[in-house]
């Protein structure tokens, strides 16, 4: 790391994993500018459930998992949902999706996903004690729920799972047990498993900034400018910000779902897609919502967000052109109301919102190909917030030379060549 002081470094993206990734560099010596196109947080990091999931570790991509799909698609309101119109584009990432799913590759993903939560876990301790903000955190656990016995002893292998990877938790076998985690939930949850470790931020919006505020009164740079290209001048990366032109030392390229098409600039082809989401954040006093509930076979949650509740969830892979289906997050509310009584649903305010995800629901964490001045962030899927701070450690890992670990070699952008 010598004369890291002197070294320009330009973040591309505004979000979590972009300004974790700048705060790091910059406590390190490097002298660091974000370039966004909205600002900090303006896309997917200013909406999601708020959750840091330490123990999702199982890919989405389960053996068998394309059984059930068509059943999901029958439904256009269901927990996935691929726009008719989209789904020849979507066709190859679906293939590799479907690979990903083949137990040799399931069974490396989570192994991967396993090691890369453990190490979030603690890097974001780490975080939260650099920058003071154990004030923007609340540590109530999670909730997941099942709908009878035999969905809940379905779920069990995974509960296994997590427990061989050191995860805990507590089964429960009765809605009355739920009801001393949970009250107020509609008695067909008959099952549930708690994760006391589980952490939430009270505004993800809010943690954001506040780490990006950090990075500014250390002496870091915002600009607000869309980065439309991304190329390499004897060696050195070019960034092209509208009519101008900047030669940082190294880019860092953290800009979510869009950043599959800069890659490309570079010879890199990635196969990221979009995961649109869809949420309803509703004001203080709608629940008595005392930790963050999971209904899973319904691929929605509801978390606490500044005192209010947010109700989101589901998958739809439709792009990022496509204009937003509310209607969607209108039936996530519908359901949360009759699986939560009491729920008011009224003053909500709706939000969409693009998630970049992988086929084998792993990040893309690595240097280009064509120089390792450029080295890519992005891919996280649902689990940005939750991998921010460890994404951010690994790429310092790559700019400061360290050797590469075999963590690494899982998360490389060349893996689906």
């Amino acid at each position: 790391m010598q004369d890291r002081a002197n070294k320009d470094i330009a973040v591309v993206g505004g979000g979590i994993i972009g300004v974790s990734i700048a705060l790091k560099l910059q406590s390190l010596g490097y002298d660091v500018a974000i370039y966004d196109r909205k600002g900090i947080a303006a896309e997917a990091s200013q909406g999601n459930a708020g959750a840091f999931a330490f123990s999702e570790i199982v890919p989405l991509a389960t053996p068998g998992i394309l059984t059930k799909a068509p059943k999901w698609l029958l439904d256009p309101m269901g927990p996935l949902s691929i726009p008719p119109a989209y789904a020849l584009q979507l066709a190859p990432w679906m293939l590799r999706f479907w690979r990903a799913s083949w137990k040799d590759r399931y069974h490396a993903s989570m192994a991967a996903q396993a090691e890369l939560m453990s190490l979030s876990r603690q890097a974001l301790e780490r975080q939260i004690e650099a920058t003071q903000g154990e004030r923007l955190m609340q540590r109530d656990g999670q909730l997941q729920l099942f709908e009878g016995e035999k969905e809940f002893r379905a779920s069990l292998p995974v509960w296994e799972t997590r427990r061989a990877h050191g995860i805990r938790f507590e089964l429960l076998s009765s809605a009355e047990e739920i009801a001393e985690i949970q009250p107020g939930l509609d008695h067909r949850f008959t099952h549930a498993g708690f994760t006391p470790d589980w952490t939430n931020t009270l505004d993800p919006k809010a943690w954001c900034q506040h780490l990006a505020d950090r990075f500014c009164a250390l002496g870091g740079k915002v600009e607000l400018q869309e980065v439309t290209g991304v190329s390499l001048e004897g060696g050195k990366p070019k960034l092209r910000l509208g009519g101008a032109v900047h030669h940082p030392d190294k880019v860092v390229l953290a800009a979510g779902a869009w950043s599959h098409h800069l890659a490309r600039q570079l010879g890199e082809k990635i196969p990221l897609e979009t995961e649109r989401g869809y949420n309803t954040t509703l004001p203080k006093g709608a629940f008595d919502l005392r930790t963050h509930v999971t209904f899973g076979s319904h691929g929605f949650v509801a978390s606490r967000i500044n005192g209010g509740v947010r109700i989101g969830g589901a998958v739809e892979l439709g792009g990022l052109k496509r204009a937003p289906n509310y209607r969607r997050a209108d039936v996530l509310l519908k359901k949360a109301q009759r699986f939560m009584p009491g729920l008011q649903t009224e003053g909500g305010q709706q939000w969409m919102g693009f998630r970049p995800s992988m086929p084998d629901s792993l990040p893309v964490i690595g240097c280009a190909s064509a120089s390792p001045s450029v080295i890519f962030a992005f891919g996280h899927g649902h689990l940005g917030l939750t991998q921010s701070a460890a994404t951010a450690e690994l790429v310092v890992s790559l700019i400061t030379g360290a050797r590469e670990s075999q963590l690494l070699r899982a998360f490389a952008p060349q893996r689906f060549s």
